[in-house]
């Protein structure tokens, strides 16, 4: 089943392109990576997505029906389906709020809890993001950037969402969290068939989550590859980007020996 429908989408600031006849589309149950240099527009795109932004051309479709044609009634369902955790999470979140009341948010608006109810959730969220009870009182700026980036994602996955958005949402979180929260995705995956579209330049992740790779350059798709190992890129942003973020292995050249020869 198709979930989300990206036609000819342009978008520009200041008369300045930014976005250039997108189209796209992500079914139910799929990973999908978008993989781009910095400032191609993969952001701007993002927030259209999740409707933050109206587009100047073209139509971002949820479930078959066009974004603008939403009513109020069916714009709530629109928010509480589609979920977003931003790269920033300093500026995602009100610094004035607790984690309790932050993680709260959706389930406010958004669904039919009572206030015993909404703690068991929040409890519930903090746990599958490894957080513990103990930060519910915290505010953001007494937390460190991964737990910050952990309480932003239990905040979105609160109303379970059909389709969750990552803009670099997993990339500063260390391996054993990140381990830990692709699993937690992957459940909600099998659980509901939930979508994600992960922004990252981490290709190891794409090759271990995915199934497909969007590659865009200066505000265009330039190729929509299915993830396989290795990962082979056709286009010469996808090759370039592979050339500059892949040598992770290490060097098989011995070394110098006057390198250890320094006092």
């Amino acid at each position: 089943m198709t979930l989300l429908t990206v036609n000819q989408l342009s978008h520009s600031y200041r008369h300045q392109r930014v976005l250039t006849e997108i189209s796209l589309t992500l079914q139910q149950g799929e990973t999908v990576a978008l993989l781009g240099r910095s400032g191609c527009g993969k952001s701007t795109l993002a927030r259209l997505l999740v409707g933050l932004e109206a587009p100047e051309q073209g139509h971002v479709c949820w479930r078959g029906t066009p974004l603008s044609t939403l009513d109020r009634a069916a714009r709530r369902d629109f928010r509480r389906d589609v979920q977003m955790v931003f790269q920033d999470p300093v500026s995602a979140v009100n610094p004035r709020m607790t984690v309790r009341d932050i993680v709260c948010e959706p389930l406010r608006h958004l669904a039919r809890l009572n206030k015993a109810q909404q703690l068991q959730r929040i409890v519930q969220l903090l746990a599958e993001v490894e957080l513990g009870p103990d930060l519910l009182e915290k505010r953001p700026m007494q937390l460190s950037g991964g737990q910050l980036q952990r309480v932003c994602l239990a905040r979105a996955l609160a109303v379970a969402p059909g389709l969750l958005i990552l803009d670099e949402a997993v990339s500063s979180l260390d391996r054993v969290v990140q381990s830990g929260i692709i699993a937690l995705l992957q459940r909600l995956q099998q659980r509901s068939g939930a979508a994600c579209l992960f922004i990252t330049h981490d290709l190891r992740l794409v090759e271990r989550f995915c199934q497909r790779v969007l590659v865009m350059d200066a505000g265009q798709i330039v190729e929509n590859v299915t993830v396989s190992a290795p990962l082979r890129f056709s286009s010469i942003a996808g090759r370039a980007l592979q050339q500059a973020v892949l040598p992770a292995l290490p060097s098989l050249r011995p070394r110098n020996p006057l390198c250890n020869a320094l006092p």
